[in-house]
């Protein structure tokens, strides 16, 4: 909409938004805020482009964003295609030599570059890389331990050419930020060797945000964020009540790699990490720019997050 179109009811409310958030753009200025984009903020057309400027528009007031993408959806689609089966073991993709390939053409390749795209398109500058480019990600091999139901015998489970970061060096990160570039990171890496791992996106752009000592994690999901027993939005928990309700069950399932992600970024040096709702219009914004924020806030120990300055 035009600006003259705008009503007067309508300007005050613009102009209200912006002054509020004033406080904010304040506190976060020179900041870096690593963002795992993926799940339905990803395939819908809408959020994906509202994504776009809403990273660009990070950068434009003095923010750092990182972004860390997924992309099993279309990596599925691709492996279909070229009738190569597909299996999962505790959520991590099982990949052979012939699916690692195709993994590392669809990550590195189309998805990578549309989602620099959309934030190109925005009007920022936007760069493209995977965890191979400058040594940003050194894997090592995962391993998963199972318990056999037949035998009771835990068994190691060999997944195949999927790691898991051993070592971040962020030094391309700081490189591309200090040109005023934003990079967005394709989660493949490589070890010692050179071989090539497929890394879940989550534990990768945990590992980053630690490294470079993010204030921010945002953690696009699929669900509203961490909730009690009574499906209540739990907005805000520190690292000791995260552990105590993995133990009690409280958080199970799927939420609970991505809490443990959370803990780990925290751990590594990040001021704290955000499970955010990334079906909901602006899900970056909201969380930085406004005191409601939009999932659950994870902060670490001892870790005094702005808390005074408010």
């Amino acid at each position: 909409m035009s600006d003259h179109l705008l009503s007067n009811e309508d300007a005050v409310k613009q102009a209200a938004t912006l002054a509020s958030a004033l406080p904010y753009l304040r506190r976060y200025a020179g900041d870096t805020i690593v963002v795992k984009y993926g799940g339905h903020a990803m395939g819908d057309i809408a959020l994906s482009e509202g994504f776009g400027r809403d990273i660009g528009l990070l950068k434009l007031v003095g923010i750092n964003p990182i972004v860390v993408h997924g992309g099993g959806p279309q990596i599925n689609r691709m492996l279909d295609r070229l009738q190569i089966k597909s299996t999962f073991i505790d959520g991590l993709r099982v990949t052979d030599a012939s699916a690692i390939n195709v993994i590392e053409m669809v990550l590195c390749g189309s998805v990578n570059k549309e989602v620099a795209s959309l934030i190109n398109r925005a009007g920022s500058l936007a760069v493209g890389i995977s965890g191979k480019d400058g040594g940003l990600l050194v894997a090592k091999k995962v391993r998963r331990v199972v318990r056999n139901q037949e035998t009771r015998q835990d068994e190691v489970i060999d997944l195949g050419f999927v790691g898991e970061p051993s070592r971040v060096d962020p030094q391309v990160l700081y490189a591309l930020s200090g040109s005023g570039l934003i990079p967005v990171i394709a989660p493949i890496g490589a070890d010692e060797d050179g071989q090539t791992y497929n890394i879940n996106a989550d534990t990768a752009a945990g590992a980053i945000a630690g490294a470079v000592q993010a204030t921010r994690l945002l953690m696009l999901t699929d669900v509203r964020g961490v909730l009690d027993r009574d499906g209540n939005l739990i907005p805000e928990l520190t690292a000791a009540d995260a552990r105590r309700m993995i133990e009690d069950g409280t958080i199970s399932g799927g939420m609970i790699p991505k809490v443990e992600t959370c803990l780990a970024a925290v751990k590594a040096g990040a001021r704290a990490a955000v499970i955010v709702d990334g079906r909901v219009p602006h899900a970056c914004l909201l969380e930085l720019f406004t005191t409601r924020g939009s999932g659950t806030i994870i902060r670490g120990e001892n870790q005094d997050i702005y808390a005074a300055e408010m």
